[in-house]
């Protein structure tokens, strides 16, 4: 990743500021970019990770369990909870945009959470990884917009496209096919990020090439973060 360059003047002027493959197509590219950085090679053919972690195995190579995706579910809808919540807060004008879009998550997870209750499942509370990133979540929201941004970006765009997959896998393997609520949009869903594509580009423009790059740091943490809650299917 790129080294924070904008700690003083002397050294911008000395040393250019970093720029990323895609800035030309918007912000948004630039995030994919370097979010694609963050996969295996198992996981996407732009990835250039080596594969150190369960999790970041091909998923055709998972041993997943019930009781391990449940925990999955509930720390996931614990973080979107979160998000979603923020948002709706909008502490910097910016986060306004950002309501509403139809990627929103929660809701559907209870319904799936509510389906694995009524097989007569246990609920287990959230766990360590999911309660991690809420409170993680909360201290960006206030003071690092451009942190939160890109959490923001990776957790439902990651969801909408190798989530999708995840799911479709780790049901056939246990739940006889079913497809969750997780898993479904009302609408288009290429219209859908696209629609946010462009509140985060038109976001982006008021940013300085520092905060830019700000943002794309994150990356590493927002897969880290989201990595640990991934981990619980195989738990």
């Amino acid at each position: 990743m790129a080294t924070r360059n904008y700690v003083v003047s002397a050294t911008i002027a000395e040393k250019p500021l970093k720029r990323y493959t895609g800035e030309a197509k918007g912000f948004v590219e630039e995030m994919r970019f370097v979010a694609m950085k963050q996969h295996t090679k198992e996981q996407a053919k732009e990835g250039e990770k080596e594969v150190t972690k369960p999790e970041e195995q091909a998923v055709r190579k998972w041993e997943p369990s019930v009781d391990g995706y449940l925990k999955f579910l509930v720390d996931s809808k614990l973080v979107y909870d979160t998000l979603e919540g923020l948002i709706n807060k909008a502490a910097f004008p910016s986060y306004a945009e950002f309501r509403g879009t139809g990627l929103e998550r929660s809701e559907n997870l209870a319904e799936d959470i509510q389906w694995f209750k009524e097989q007569g499942y246990t609920i287990p509370e959230p766990s360590s990884p999911g309660v991690t990133y809420a409170e993680y979540l909360k201290e960006l929201f206030e003071k690092d917009p451009q942190a939160f941004i890109c959490h923001f970006y990776n957790i439902y765009f990651a969801h909408s496209a190798g989530g999708q997959m995840i799911g479709k896998k780790v049901a056939e393997k246990i739940l006889d096919k079913k497809e969750l609520e997780f898993y479904k949009w009302n609408g288009d869903l290429s219209q859908l990020l696209q629609n946010v594509r462009n509140k985060l580009n038109k976001v982006a423009e008021s940013w300085t090439i520092e905060e830019k790059n700000h943002c794309l740091e994150e990356t590493q943490k927002s897969f880290r973060l989201s990595g640990e809650i991934l981990r619980l299917i195989l738990s």
